[in-house]
């Protein structure tokens, strides 16, 4: 099982018009954790979820997708709202999320030893932000990495940001933990020296710990780093974008998909993969986050299979 450890809230998107909003499922983590269930890979999702009525709403939504629910821990506290606004496509937030169920949880309402059929770990978004849950799911990744391979995407949104030097220093921890780091180039500029060249901001990632970084450009598709620097690069497919909520999620379910296809759901497997395939997980991820953002929201695609 890969388990997606993070926020699950609703997106309210905006209508057609613009005059209201439509509620939605989402949260970067859930995302991940919908968009794998959707190609029939074992998942499951740990996160604080609300027994209100949008807590109905992504405790279904989570089913319907074949995730495990199992690992959900369930409060009376509200469900954590994120006001979308589209520009030319592009999705901006405006969070609603003090006292939720999934900002408090703490270390202690966490599994302390994950079970043997976890094979690889997701983190990322919000989650990472705000406390006492960004504690204690850095507590889960120090506890439980151990031979399990651990994929990161920090999904940063710097408003949300109350203590940024304690945030940064969670994220360095968390990715001296990770194997693999998918960032945007905008992520990477907040979190390495802005005057620093982009490879070098990527060799200092790298430094940290993993083995593998895999940075999103937009509509300039994705780079792949490792050690030795840049790997190769993959285009995005031409499309016409409705917007892009959801679409780095889905990068993120994609790779992690092909991964367990290729048996490579631990570090030393990983690091055996051929550049060749690779670049084919790479190929898939890419064509599932371009697919996400031709529909409005987060929905991805079931059982995706690239042109």
């Amino acid at each position: 099982m890969i388990l997606c450890c993070g926020e699950a809230l609703i997106d309210m998107i905006p209508s057609d018009h613009e005059v209201a909003f439509k509620p939605l499922a989402g949260g970067a983590v859930f995302n991940t954790a919908i968009g794998i269930g959707r190609q029939g890979v074992d998942v499951g999702l740990l996160s604080g979820v609300s027994t209100d009525l949008f807590g109905t709403i992504l405790e279904n939504a989570l089913e319907e997708s074949g995730v495990n629910t199992s690992y959900l821990n369930r409060s009376s506290r509200p469900t954590t709202l994120a006001f979308v606004t589209l520009e030319n496509g592009q999705a901006s937030y405006a969070f609603y999320d003090e006292n939720t169920a999934g900002r408090m949880m703490r270390p202690q309402d966490m599994p302390q030893l994950l079970s043997e059929d976890i094979k690889a770990l997701f983190f990322g978004g919000i989650s990472l932000a705000v406390e006492p849950c960004a504690e204690a799911y850095a507590g889960v990744l120090r506890k439980n990495k151990g031979g399990r391979l651990v994929m990161l995407d920090p999904n940063i949104r710097p408003a949300f940001i109350n203590d940024e030097a304690r945030y940064r220093a969670r994220i360095a921890e968390m990715i001296s933990h990770c194997d693999i780091i998918k960032i945007s180039d905008e992520d990477l500029s907040w979190i390495s020296a802005k005057d620093h060249p982009r490879d070098k901001q990527v060799a200092d990632i790298l430094s940290r710990g993993p083995e593998l970084v895999c940075l999103t450009l937009g509509s300039k598709g994705v780079e792949i780093y490792d050690k030795s620097g840049l790997c190769f690069a993959n285009p995005a497919p031409k499309i016409t974008v409705v917007d892009t909520v959801g679409a780095g999620d889905a990068f993120n379910a994609g790779f992690l998909v092909s991964l367990k296809r290729l048996n490579a759901l631990s570090r030393s497997e990983l690091c055996k993969q051929s550049r060749t395939s690779l670049e084919g997980a790479v190929r898939f991820a890419t064509a599932f986050a371009s697919d996400t953002a031709t529909r409005r929201g987060s929905d991805p695609a079931w059982n995706f299979i690239a042109p």
